[in-house]
Formats: structure tokens, sequence, C-alpha cells
């Protein structure tokens, strides 16, 4: 989640706008589960159970900062979803893995004014602890199992957290309970000797493994938000094959963590924007994360920089880069590789982020540096989710785990519509500096191919001397 990221993990440091868009869902009554680490641990869905109901409801800034933000923020919520017989709000967040809800032995000024999870006959409590560090707060508490339900879908001991101690994250004004992951397991707090994520056990309940994916659609109103569970919502795609799939980015040798793919390169007004080579190890392109619960789109701050000195007009505050909010511009997004690589448009008005408020005629921009992502180059919050419908699909047998996208935003349309909103644009053109300057940092592909290179001179370098050394000893002999 951006704004309220685990530090050990995507290690995200972006701290100006911490207004955030967040998908919330919720937890309603239902019957308790079975006990932790029970055999019966499984996950059980009806017929055609896989929408779950979403609108956009409004919620308070997460924390103070240097500069005032708007008062209220874009999440998604629904009313179908139950934890041990109890209703909450939560976030929905592709950017981590753990479920955790606050207890009713939180009484941090943080969790205050918010349903709290109460301990039931049925609950089965361990003594595991639960911690986690986020950019902008923290989280304490036990694990546990209940019965969880989602929609249709119902888990019997399902693992969660129950937070005892939170500090920074802003819940009694979001008014949200706790955080619902949607990462890859290896990103859990809670150990898979533990239990699994429910993610992983609302798979299980789909014995067709093509339908092994959820999806989503972030709305602009109150009612056009999609989430779904193994199935599609036939209003943005009727197949799969409507979207373009793409598989998600691991290293070599290395488990899955978050749902990543090659971003190859920007566009401004269809003009090619080059990005600076990838930090990530072994990574042919930048690596972007996509992450509902990053607000804004946050790249390396020298990209980001000369992306905003091409559109032109902007400038840069303690609150990070502002741009006139009748600043006319279309950008785009070269997301995948080979066959899969595709141009995804944003929205003007995702670009001139009018809903982060406004400071007399200047919107906060929608994309924003930030060096301190270590696990990929870029995270793609909800001004660029905003124009996409996604779906993230599990390994199947031999296949990787994939990312579907479809872009939903015409240009020309968005353009339009952005101009009779905001007025006409009457400054230059974009200027764009397409050609990202050459760095004297070397990427670990660099470093990987300096040291292969290095190693095949000296080796060669060793041959000739020796073979000369050998040389040289025969004519020698020759000579007595």
């Amino acid at each position: 989640m951006g704004g309220v990221l685990t530090a050990d993990k995507l290690q995200a440091s972006y701290s100006r706008p911490t207004v955030l868009d967040e998908v919330m869902v919720s937890f309603s009554r239902i019957n308790l589960g079975t006990r932790l680490g029970s055999s019966s641990t499984a996950a059980k869905a009806k017929a055609g159970s896989g929408r779950i109901p979403v609108h956009r409801v409004r919620r308070s800034e997460l924390s103070k900062t240097r500069t005032s933000l708007a008062q209220t923020d874009l999440s998604l919520a629904d009313s179908n979803q139950f934890i041990g017989g109890q209703h909450f709000m939560v976030l929905l967040d592709t950017g981590s893995s753990d479920l955790w809800v606050v207890s009713s032995d939180c009484t941090t000024l943080d969790c205050s004014g918010v349903p709290k999870y109460e301990q039931t006959p049925s609950l089965s409590l361990t003594d595991v602890p639960f911690h986690l560090t986020y950019l902008m707060g923290n989280v304490t508490g036990l694990v546990g199992s209940d019965t969880v339900t989602v929609g249709e879908f119902q888990v019997s001991s399902q693992i969660f957290a129950m937070a005892n101690a939170t500090g920074g994250l802003g819940l009694s004004g979001a008014g949200n309970s706790g955080i619902l992951g949607l990462a890859f397991p290896a990103e859990a707090s809670i150990a898979d000797t533990v239990g699994r994520t429910l993610l992983e056990n609302l798979f299980s309940a789909l014995n067709d493994t093509s339908k092994r994916f959820f999806a989503f659609k972030l709305g602009r109103d109150e009612d056009d938000s999609s989430f779904t569970v193994g199935e599609l919502d036939s209003i943005y795609a009727n197949s799969t094959d409507d979207l373009t799939h793409t598989p998600v980015y691991a290293p070599h040798g290395s488990l899955y963590d978050y749902w990543k793919l090659p971003l190859q390169s920007l566009t401004i007004n269809g003009t090619s924007f080059e990005l600076s080579k990838s930090r990530v190890k072994g990574a042919a392109a930048p690596i972007a994360v996509l992450d509902t619960g990053t607000t804004l789109a946050l790249g390396p701050t020298q990209d980001v920089a000369r992306f905003w000195e091409s559109v032109g007009g902007a400038r840069q505050t303690d609150r990070g880069w502002e741009v006139p909010c009748n600043r006319a511009v279309v950008v785009g997004l070269v997301l995948g590789q080979g066959s899969s690589q595709k141009e995804y448009v944003l929205d003007p008005a995702d670009v001139s982020w009018k809903e982060g408020s406004v400071d007399g005629g200047w919107c906060l921009g929608g994309v924003q540096g930030n060096d301190g992502v270590f696990a990929a180059d870029w995270l793609l919050g909800d001004t660029f989710l905003r124009n996409v419908y996604v779906t993230h699909h599990a390994a199947i047998d031999s296949k990787p785990p994939a990312i579907g996208l479809r872009g939903l935003t015409d240009p020309a349309a968005a353009l339009a519509a952005f101009v009779n909103d905001r007025g006409a644009d009457t400054s230059p053109p974009a200027n764009v500096s397409s050609h990202a300057p050459q760095s004297n940092t070397l990427s670990g592909g660099d470093i990987c191919g300096i040291a292969t290179a290095g190693g095949f001179v000296a080796g060669v370098m060793l041959a000739v001397l020796f073979y000369t050394f050998l040389k040289l000893c025969r004519r020698r002999r020759r000579h007595y």
C-alpha cells in the first residue's frame, strides 16, 4: 500500500501526499469457524458467487502533512463480507498479503471509533505475535483463526491477525478496521506454517483452475467500481481473451512477491519518453508494481523530474509536483513484454489530479518521485488503475502467475471532457525530453555484465600469458 506501505517490503519512502485512494470491503455477521490448524480449513462458494458488489465511499485524509490536503478521498466498500460473526470495513490491498482487523483490546487513538473484533467462544487464538511497520504507521497484535466470508465465499479456520495496537494509520479517519491483502504468500507476515492467506483459500474453492483469478475496476463515481473473484465483470470484458496478459515478473530463482510487470516507457501526447535503467537485478526494463493501496504513480525522481519538465508548466513544492489544473496532456504507459507490450492511456484528470486538492489553480500531479522502492522501480496506483480493467491470475500447472490488462480510457474523449471541465489550456505544448540521460550508477545487470566480461578478459589475458611463457621456455630449450 502506498502511504501505508510496509517499510520492510516495498520500502516506499514517498511521504508528501498522504491522501490515498483505497479499495475497501467490509465484513458482516455469519456463523463462527472451526479451530486453528484443522484439516477442515477450506473455502466454499456458491455457483456464480464471484461478484462482490462495491461502491465508492469518502473518507478523511490518513495523517497530517506539511500542506493541508483534501478532507475526503476515494474508497470502495461493500456489505457482504464477514469475520467471526462481526461486520468490518477493511482496505483491499494488492500491495500486501495479510488479513488483519483491530481487536477490542486496541485502545490507541488511531483505532478509536471504528468497529473492533470481539473474541468469541469459537475463536482459535494462538501465541503467535503479529507486527508490521508501515511507512506511516504500525500494527501489533496476535494471530488467530475464525470463519471468514467474502461475498458468497466462506473460509473456515481462516488465519488472520487481531491488532491490539495501531499507530499512524488513520483508521479512525478512514472508517476502516483493517487490511485484506491480495499479494503473494511470500510477502505475508503470518508464516505459511501457521496458515494460508485468504487469497490462497479463495482460489482453492475454484476447482476450475482457469478461474483462479480476481479482477477489479476502480471507479470514478460511487457505483462504477467492480471486484470479482473467479469471474469477469461483463461490463468491462466478456472473455479473458479481451485482456492482454503478461507473466508476473520475478527474478530468476526468486519467489513471486507483488503483482509486477515490465514498464517499457511512457508517452506524452504520443511522443515516446524513455525511462532510466531498472535497478532491479536482472530486469531488462523498469519493473512496475500494480498497487491498489497507492494513490498515485510513483517513480524514480530523475525520471519524474524530466517527465514534468517535458509536460511543462509544473512546479515542485513541499507536497510534491504540482501542475496547473487545466494543463491538458495525454500520458500513456507502455507495459508488458514481447507480444504483450501495449500502451495504456491515462485520463488527463489523473495527470492533473484535482481530487488531491487545489492550491490556487494548481493541482497535485498524478505522477510523483520516489527513490525508495527497492522491490521495483515504479508503483502504479489508482491514478493508473482507474484507466484499466485488471485481472490477477494464480499460477496454473506450468504457467506462471499473470496480469491481464484492458485499457478503458479513450484518449480523445477523455481529453475533450477534461477541457470542457477545466477550461482551455493556453500554455505552450509539451516539449518532450525523450531520451533518458546516461546514469553514472551501475544497475545490477551492468555489474553482472561487467563482472562476466571482466572474467572473460582476465581469462583471455591469463591464457595468452601462459601460452607466451610456454613458447619462451621452448625457445630457450632450443638454445641449450
